[in-house]
């Protein structure tokens, strides 16, 4: 079988790119993407200083992690049809100022539900600008510079990974956790200001867009897509959920060297973006096959050889690596499926991804609690390689 298809040839050249300056544009959106999902991942540092200081058990509070994947979900296939005519530089300006209001909410709220409630405006604001994200950066480049363009707004992602969690965890020691999403906010502020000053004027998607959502949708090739991401995604969380029982199980392990493992991660995931938009450009079908089924691997060897933790060590650098790149690619190949109908092929795989995350971590839950974690973290990596090779070989309706 060879690994040259029509996903490795670039599609349609972009539309309405700028001449000025496309790439502080498509940096822009890449700063707005790390402000946001800084702010989605903060409650996993702070979450007993939010419990003890709103009267919550840990579980209750961990639900506002819940609530924002929740609106997510929703948001994402729906917000073209909300604002079919909207700039879209607007759009993007606005749900990053509403993500300013949801921390600068946070950080007043004195209930418990009002804190909900701001959570939920972010799970709209980070699902909206996530929706947009794929047909805006094609309106700034051209189609064979997508993957290197994804890259660079992937780059926010991998860069709030590393970042947000541990420094959530030491200026809410330092400081309370209330002030923790005064910053947030603040990083929000600052990207939607880029995002004024550098994002040109984009113009929506012509095509009616409960019409395009719905033809999108039925695309065989789309579905197979929808059907991978929820395979790879959802395997990967599955594990990923779990990592740290299943940590437990390597001997000797203690809460630094537990630490050093999940920073390792986080770097290997950085190299992964940097690496995968030049794959996606020039060999999209093979690093849409690779990257999967790397994940599979290492997560295999997390689950089988957690009797080494050097062992251990090498599965999580390539588990981080591949999973990395995993966005970048899996949007490239959105793109290249779907050329003309970019808004709401972006906005399927958007919520496709959220769904994939509530669904992962839910069905490994259920196999840790009948099984052991090794059973899930097995099952998991199955799921990642059939859909590999689901969009490998997905092929055109």
């Amino acid at each position: 079988m060879t690994l040259t298809s029509d996903l490795d040839r670039p599609a349609t050249a972009a539309v309405g790119r700028s001449a000025r300056s496309p790439w502080f544009a498509v940096g822009a959106v890449g700063l707005g993407i790390f402000a946001l999902v800084t702010s989605e991942f903060l409650p996993a540092s702070l979450l007993p200083r939010i419990a003890a200081d709103m009267g919550v058990t840990e579980g209750v509070a961990g639900q506002a992690v819940t609530a924002t994947a929740i609106m997510g979900a929703i948001t994402a296939p729906t917000i073209a049809i909300v604002v079919p005519r909207l700039d879209r530089k607007l759009l993007l300006a606005l749900l990053t100022l509403l993500a300013v209001a949801s921390n600068a909410l946070v950080a007043v709220a004195p209930w418990y539900p009002l804190l909900l409630v701001a959570r939920l405006l972010l799970g709209i604001a980070l699902a909206g600008f996530w929706a947009m994200a794929l047909a805006v950066v094609g309106q700034l480049v051209t189609a064979d510079k997508l993957g290197r363009a994804m890259t660079v707004v992937n780059l926010g992602v991998s860069l709030a990974t590393v970042t947000a969690v541990p420094v959530g965890t030491y200026l809410g020691e330092a400081w309370g956790w209330r002030p923790v999403f005064w910053l947030a906010g603040a990083a929000a502020l600052a990207a939607l200001g880029l995002l004024l000053a550098w994002l040109p004027p984009i113009p929506a998607a012509g095509a009616p867009p409960l019409r395009a959502l719905v033809d999108t949708a039925r695309s065989r090739t789309m579905v197979l897509g929808m059907l991978a991401i929820l395979l790879v995604a959802g395997g990967h969380f599955a594990a990923f959920t779990y990592v740290r029982p299943a940590a437990e199980r390597v001997p000797d392990i203690t809460p630094s060297s537990l630490a050093v493992l999940l920073t390792v991660f986080g770097l290997a995931a950085f190299v992964g973006t940097m690496i995968a938009g030049p794959l996606a450009d020039r060999r999209l079908r093979l690093g849409v096959l690779v990257a999967p089924l790397l994940i599979a691997a290492a997560v295999t060897g997390f689950a089988l050889l957690s009797d080494s933790y050097a062992a251990v060590a090498v599965a999580v650098a390539l588990w981080g690596l591949a999973f990395g790149g995993l966005p970048t690619l899996v949007l490239t190949w959105v793109a290249r499926a779907e050329p003309n109908r970019l808004e709401p092929a972006g906005s399927l795989a958007t919520a496709m991804f959220q769904v994939a995350i509530a669904t992962g971590a839910a069905v490994g839950g259920v196999l840790v609690d009948a099984f052991d974690v090794r059973v899930a973290m097995v099952v998991a990596a199955v799921a990642a390689a059939i859909g590999g090779f689901l969009f490998a070989n997905a092929r055109r309706a």
